[in-house]
């Protein structure tokens, strides 16, 4: 069963940034579909209610239970999906913070999907200058199209196909990483077959 976790650093409910984390979230399911059709779970993760223990951690260095789950179901996953808003033309704190708190090395080859919200479109390069070095220092595997969505993406007056077109691409990029990562058991019946090393020996007889 291939796994992908979803992080979301939403501050307000309903929020924006859950509703994106969400969709992305089945756009990635949809295409695995498409790709190989085997079962997949969706982990969601809220930084919200985890804030206060977030910043415990940064303190004492110590995780408390139900940030310490939400760090393993992020960490046992094949993939993530990592959408916070922006401020200040940056990640949010708790987004960051929880990042200051995950291992260095945890995220090494992790097929990773970036996505941001803002209240404008002048946000929208954050993933590429805020987010996406962050990843990059982690060594995580991060798919070319990240996906930002401003507050008019989501109105009526919203660009909703061209906001639905980012997302079918992101997803299927997704997918893609997945079944090309390093940190993935590979399927047994994609794998092509080699011919074993006796064999090409006993050809050069001939």
């Amino acid at each position: 069963m291939t796994t992908i976790a979803v992080v979301s650093a939403g501050l307000s409910e309903p929020s924006s940034t859950r509703l994106l984390a969400d969709r992305l979230a089945e756009s990635a399911v949809a295409a695995l579909d498409a790709q190989h059709g085997g079962p997949v779970q969706v982990v969601h993760v809220d930084l919200r209610p985890l804030a206060h223990e977030i910043v415990d951690a940064m303190l004492t260095g110590f995780q408390a239970p139900a940030l310490a789950a939400a760090s393993a179901a992020v960490l046992e996953a094949d993939a993530l999906v990592f959408v916070s808003p922006v401020f200040t033309a940056g990640m949010s704190g708790l987004a960051k913070s929880f990042l200051d708190i995950t291992d260095k090395d945890a995220l090494v080859d992790m097929p990773v999907l970036l996505a941001a919200t803002g209240g404008t479109a002048r946000h929208s390069l954050a993933i590429e200058h805020a987010m996406r070095p962050v990843f990059a220092y982690l060594r995580a595997a991060v798919v070319p199209t990240g996906v930002f969505a401003a507050t008019d993406d989501w109105g009526a007056q919203g660009d909703q196909a061209a906001l639905d077109g980012r997302i079918r691409r992101a997803g299927a990029d997704l997918a893609w990483a997945i079944g090309a990562s390093r940190r993935t058991p590979q399927r047994a019946d994609a794998l092509p077959e080699v011919t074993d090393f006796a064999s090409l020996l006993g050809g050069l007889g001939h």
